[in-house]
């Protein structure tokens, strides 16, 4: 049973959306502030590219205003989540096609881009370290902590079983936390 509050939510969501759809201004504004960052946070943490995680962020946009969406069971949030998370992998897919993938990034004399979108010190290594994961593993940890999904909720956008989601998590967040301390981090 879903509580209360998150019903209303899950409603507020999808009637904005569709406000938006009918050319409110207002409430397509009120959507992009609402969902943007989180989405941004997602796309760039899988990415590992600003660029290319504003391109996802606008790209899921425009699909949700021209998508028919038939079941408005589940929160506009985690819709929006799991159009991003997918437009992230074609991202990444697309770009190991282009480009081989380098020894280390941190060879690079340049900052990464994940140097430049984080702010501090330690958000930074957390990144570096959650960027090291397995694909597999890093996905669902970004989804869980900076899309704020439940367990539920990531096996549904990934295709994956539940009890996956939660080993995936668990053994991501051992492994990020063992580098984070091998690193002095934490």
């Amino acid at each position: 049973m879903v509580p209360e509050h998150e019903s209303v939510e899950i409603a507020a969501g999808w009637a904005e959306l569709e406000r938006a759809r009918n050319g409110s201004e207002k409430a397509w504004r009120a959507l992009f502030q609402q969902y943007s960052p989180r989405l941004l946070r997602i796309a760039v943490l899988m990415t590992g590219s600003p660029d290319a995680a504003r391109d996802c962020v606008q790209e899921t946009f425009v699909r949700v205003l021209s998508a028919v969406v038939r079941d408005h069971s589940g929160s506009l949030r985690a819709y929006l989540s799991t159009i991003v998370y997918r437009l992230a992998l074609n991202e990444n897919a697309r770009q190991s096609r282009q480009t081989p993938m380098q020894a280390s990034e941190s060879a690079s004399p340049d900052p990464s881009p994940l140097d430049e979108a984080l702010a501090n010190e330690r958000q930074r290594e957390v990144a570096r370290v959650i960027r090291m994961l397995p694909d597999h593993q890093r996905d669902v940890l970004i989804l869980r902590l900076h899309g704020g999904h439940s367990y539920e909720e990531i096996a549904e956008m990934t295709g994956v079983s539940l009890g996956t989601v939660k080993s995936r998590i668990f053994y991501a967040a051992k492994s990020a936390r063992k580098e984070l301390k091998n690193r002095g981090a934490v």
